[in-house]
């Protein structure tokens, strides 16, 4: 168990009474129009997985590859759903703050119908970088001690083997890194704040953050992460993942040994055995 799922809407609630920041959701929503684009097929049944705002739905409604569209606020480690239901699953921005994530993914599959598609975007390890390496210097030199505060979000490689293991077919994983510029580091916690991304770990420290404490933390945040403007910089780190339910019309990897041509005879090269050595 690392995040407290029950605070995690506690704070996204108090994010939409301050009125959300929205552009990391607003980009990745673009890059899920331009990913749907890509693909030449119809979804007749989707899930908008737990998105913050309305903008996957909209998106999908737009597509005009999609017909009907279930938004639901779901806990993605207990789905609520029967065994093949959907065409296509969208996860936006949720399921970095799954404590179960390998299992997650596993319900997110079953759910699927044979030959859906998973489309997910996620914070991975990146994210937030800065200001984790700048409370850690502020806390081991003000409090003789390091607290979790910035979440430990998964890494790409891991990803791509836990789509394998959740049993998704043709798996797909990559990044784009986001660099966010802020008038200073407190800009930056406040609209962490409206994203209902402040700190939900399970270990954060519940004494509240010393004045001397946040104060260092400001001094070497700008002074090894701002530009020449003095604006600090904040990185953003969205993993995709994507994936099929499998279906027998999937293409799949030939079996070792079924060639029908020799690669030597392809490059127009002499083959040359174990034992042989190349001249020189």
């Amino acid at each position: 168990m690392i995040f407290d799922r029950r605070l995690l809407r506690a704070r996204c609630a108090r994010a939409a009474a301050l009125g959300p920041s929205t552009f990391l959701i607003d980009r990745v929503t673009e890059d899920i129009a331009d990913r749907l684009a890509a693909v030449r097929r119809r979804f007749d049944r989707a899930l908008d997985l737990d998105a913050p705002t309305v903008a996957v739905r909209r998106v999908l409604a737009e597509s005009g590859k999609v017909g009907s569209i279930l938004a639901v606020t779901a806990d993605a480690e207990a789905l609520p759903f029967r065994v093949a239901s959907f065409d296509l699953i969208v996860s936006a921005l949720a399921l970095q703050f799954v404590n179960d994530l390998p299992g997650a993914l596993i319900q997110i599959r079953r759910a699927l119908r044979p030959d859906g598609l998973f489309l997910a975007a996620l914070l991975g390890g990146d994210t937030l970088t800065e200001l984790r390496q700048s409370f850690a210097v502020a806390e081991s030199e003000i409090e003789q001690g390091l607290s979790p505060r910035v979440a430990p979000f998964a890494d790409l490689r891991d990803l791509g083997g836990l789509l394998q293991r959740a049993g998704f077919a043709l798996p797909v994983t990559d990044v784009d890194r986001l660099t966010v510029r802020y008038a200073s580091p407190l800009a930056l916690m406040h609209d962490l704040r409206r994203m209902g991304a402040a700190n939900v770990l399970i270990e954060r420290s519940r004494r509240p953050l010393r004045r001397e404490t946040l104060a260092r933390m400001i001094e070497v945040y700008e002074s090894r992460f701002a530009d020449a403007d003095r604006r600090i910089r904040a990185t953003f780190e969205i993993v995709w993942l994507s994936g099929w339910a499998p279906h027998e019309s999937q293409q799949k990897p030939l079996r070792p040994g079924s060639a029908q041509r020799r690669l030597a005879d392809a490059l127009n090269a002499k083959e040359i055995s174990a034992g042989e050595k190349a001249g020189r």
